[in-house]
């Protein structure tokens, strides 16, 4: 309880570091002095010659040897900027998504006037206090392991995105009196008019959040897509240029999603852990209803979360098709089978939580005969889905086999295939929501039937367009109409989960139920899916967060800033999935000491009375 009691004292600590730190990288810099030779000299004889204000305010990005890079004995600069970076944006992308839902539940909790969702969303506040905490802390540690170990690249970003680090010190200010005004006023501001105060706190806490996350994303994507400068990385002056730069919009959108998804399977854990340890049927009725709705999150979220990918990844191939080549069909591409494996694991343990939820009503049962058919649709598309285009393979077996490419399982590997197994499992998936949804609902309405009848025409039509759009265009048409395809296969799951959605409402808008739900009532191996779910999801962030920073191999700004240190070099796949794993097992261990407190300061005192 101490520790949350602190949390205030460490975020304006770290704050205030924030500021010292971005005041020293606004300061004057060796790179850009007149006195370094690979920095123009500015004087008088050369701005008689024709060097303008600008160019003189905004030199070239500096071209820098090895020896500019300082050292730290003990320490390996790439290793601890990796791991400072990882752990920040593990605890950002769970900090900056539980306001999100909590806001949304807090919101629902008014509309029907359900304390149970005000609750919740009080108690995933309460987790999460702790981690923002955690979160300003490794967000220093990763600025200081910048400044130590490449000053002359933090400060050529400085002197382009100084106007937006201030920005960011200063909402951040801001969102952490939002915040600590937002939790420890829950209760007093929990009647009336301070009710809608406090959910104004609510969305004002989240837009704080996400303004802080689009200043992020700049930084970030302009390292890999350098927009506002020229050729040498001269600045023109325009911060707006090098903010709004090629991978700005759909990065912003794609973390935005995988966040909210992110933040969920965290909090679905948190759930879980809570479950295994109550003691008493409403505890567990409560933490099991904590984890459907976290788990509803997660899996919202994540539907959608690909297409996102899509764009993302595009947007890479439009800017730099070097970039794109090497990000998935180069040096990279056995990290997307890693990363494919991952995500099947996500959506199989998800659509197992929710079979194990048809077992809450005694109307679930009448669902329980389909789960081997969705079950098997899963497994083949995953097959699918992970199958490589080129085998690692000896020359003896090549020979055998007759070239790198299989005979028949070759084809599979192509990205026409994968496109169609992954739509076909986000419907699958939609699926088993869709029977979980109706499990204990009975429609009464005339019409059931008939719209029913038109879910099914709807579902069986879109496999049968998705897989017509994937195989022919994908395999029997030019390059051009290969890729184009992907699009409307998006548009067709996109359309069955809406249309799908709206007929449900309206089948079951009067409905009856099948029998008397009971919360609480899951086996136990139920809530290790949840917690698979989010190990899952740290594991696979952590690896296209690698993926994304690596694809500009030997450059700090791509093509125009060059890596000059020790370590500019791609790692192998293996020593990069050994870090990554390793960082995965420490953040877990953070999350489960976080779940210890946030359940200290939840405990109420022995002995219950009020002070005399």
């Amino acid at each position: 309880m101490a520790f949350v009691k602190k949390a205030p004292f460490i975020s304006v600590l770290a704050l205030s570091a924030l500021l010292v730190l971005i005041s020293f990288l606004s300061g004057p810099s060796k790179a850009f002095s007149a006195d370094t030779p690979s920095s123009p000299v500015i004087s008088s004889q050369t701005h008689d010659a024709g060097v303008t204000a600008a160019q003189a305010a905004y030199p070239p990005a500096p071209k820098l040897k090895a020896e500019d890079y300082p050292k730290v004995k003990g320490l390996n600069p790439r290793l601890t900027v990796w791991m400072a970076a990882q752990m920040h944006l593990w605890f950002a992308a769970f900090v900056l998504a539980v306001p999100i839902f909590v806001f949304i539940f807090e919101a629902i909790g008014m509309a029907k006037k359900d304390r149970r969702y005000d609750s919740t969303a009080y108690e995933f506040m309460r987790v999460s206090m702790v981690a923002y905490s955690i979160t300003a802390i490794t967000g220093g540690l990763l600025l200081l392991s910048l400044i130590v170990f490449y000053p002359d690249l933090m400060k050529y970003l400085a002197s382009i995105f100084g106007p937006t680090m201030i920005l960011y010190a200063l909402i951040f200010f801001a969102e952490t009196g939002v915040l600590y005004t937002y939790y420890y006023g829950w209760h007093a501001l929990d009647r009336g008019a301070r009710k809608w105060a406090h959910l104004f706190l609510g969305f004002l806490l989240n837009l704080s959040g996400t303004a802080l996350m689009f200043i992020a994303n700049a930084w970030v994507t302009f390292m890999m897509t350098p927009a506002g400068v020229d050729i040498r990385g001269a600045f023109d002056g325009n911060v707006w240029h090098a903010v709004h730069n090629h991978l700005w919009s759909p990065m912003n959108l794609h973390r935005f999603i995988a966040n909210i998804a992110y933040g969920g399977s965290i909090v679905g854990a948190y759930a879980a852990y809570k479950f295994l340890s109550s003691n008493t049927d409403e505890d567990r009725a409560h933490y099991d209803w904590m984890g459907y709705a976290a788990n509803f999150v997660a899996i919202g979220a994540l539907l959608p979360l690909p297409f996102a990918g899509y764009w993302l990844t595009a947007e890479i191939y439009a800017y730099s098709q070097q970039m794109g080549i090497n990000l998935m069909g180069g040096v990279f591409a056995w990290l997307f089978i890693v990363q494919a494996v991952l995500i099947g694991a996500l959506f199989l343990a998800a659509n197992y939580y929710l079979w194990c939820g048809l077992s809450r009503s005694e109307g679930g049962r009448r669902y329980t005969k389909y789960i081997k058919y969705i079950a098997f649709a899963l497994t083949v598309s995953f097959l699918v889905w992970f199958t490589p285009h080129t085998l690692v393979l000896k020359p003896s077996e090549a020979q055998a086999l007759g070239g790198q490419y299989h005979p028949y399982l070759g084809p599979l590997g192509l990205m026409p295939a994968k496109n169609t197994a992954v739509n076909i499992m986000l419907l699958f998936t939609y699926l088993s929501f869709l029977l979980y949804r109706r499990s204990n609902r009975i429609a009464i309405s005339s019409w059931a039937i008939y719209g029913k009848a038109t879910q099914a025409a709807i579902f069986v039509s879109a496999i049968a367009n998705i897989v017509y759009l994937g195989v022919y265009y994908g395999y029997f048409t030019n390059t051009v109409y290969k890729v184009a395809s992907s699009v409307p296969q998006v548009v067709t799951t996109l359309f069955v989960i809406v249309s799908c959605s709206l007929i449900e409402a309206a089948i079951y808008r009067r409905s009856e139920e099948a029998g008397p739900y009971r919360w609480g009532r899951m086996p136990e191996r139920s809530q290790y899916a949840l917690f698979l779910i989010a190990v899952t999801f740290t594991w696979l962030m952590g690896l296209m967060g690698f993926v994304r920073s690596a694809i500009r191999q030997h450059w700090h700004v791509y093509s125009v800033m060059r890596d000059a240190s020790p370590d500019a070099f791609t790692p192998t796949i293996g020593y990069a999935a050994r870090v990554v794993s390793v960082g995965t097992i420490i953040f877990m261990a953070i999350v489960i000491f976080i779940f210890w407190v946030s359940n200290l300061s939840g405990r109420r005192p022995h002995g219950g009375g009020r002070a005399g």
